[in-house]
């Protein structure tokens, strides 16, 4: 619909904090703040304003991007390991997971990495409505010159690639925690090397085939 003012905007941007609250309390995850739910509602009706203009997820629905993006992001955000200081979100499209992972930890310096141009420029006004403690690298993430406490991979172009580049991003003790699904996980994992310890995969609210791993360098690795 066409605004006054010249903007495009979704029919449907009313808060969405009630479907998200329902959402999370049906899955073992924790709730969210009002402060917090309350960005997320932000974060949605600013993916709902640009994907009228742009290709920015395929999922256009309301509910189904809550369903699908944001609790399984806020899953994510939820089972990371303690003392993370920097993460980058390696391909990270939409801002998923790591706005979410953003919103839900502001102490971590989160840095979304997409070479996509208008999507790119969605990310860094999302950073700025939301007030988030994040940069956007509009580059391939395997062009960083910085390492990182752990880096996330979720719905990525040639996985196994892409986590083989990760790991070249990570500290020598940090973290990879890849979205994915158990037939795939194998095939990640070898990508990884041997160098990776990997914990037992996580299960994704909403599906029985897709889950999170993590999984933490060992200190002393070649």
């Amino acid at each position: 619909m066409m605004h006054p003012d010249g903007t495009i905007r979704s029919k449907n941007v009313e808060p969405e904090t009630g479907n998200l609250t329902s959402l999370l309390s049906a899955t073992s995850l924790g709730p969210l703040s009002p402060e917090i739910a309350a960005k997320f509602d932000e974060y949605l009706a600013l993916i709902l304003r640009w994907n009228a203009r742009m290709n920015l997820t395929a999922i256009r629905e309301p509910r189904e991007i809550l369903s699908r993006h944001f609790v399984e992001s806020i899953a994510c955000a939820q089972s990371l390991p303690d003392g993370i200081g920097s993460l980058l979100d390696f391909g990270t499209g939409a801002g998923f997971p790591g706005i979410p992972i953003a919103l839900c930890h502001p102490e971590i310096l989160v840095t979304l990495a997409e070479s996509q141009g208008k999507k790119a420029a969605f990310l860094r006004e999302a950073v700025r409505v939301l007030g988030l403690n994040s940069s956007v690298f509009g580059q391939r993430a395997e062009s960083l010159a910085q390492q990182f406490d752990c880096v996330t991979l979720r719905a990525v172009d040639q996985m196994e690639r892409a986590v083989a580049a990760a790991a070249g991003l990570l500290r020598p003790t940090g973290w990879l925690a890849v979205m994915t699904t158990m037939a795939e996980l194998p095939v990640i994992q070898e990508a990884a090397g041997s160098q990776f310890n990997w914990s037992e995969p996580i299960s994704l609210p909403g599906s029985d085939q897709r889950v999170l791993a993590v999984s933490s360098r060992v200190a002393n690795a070649a």
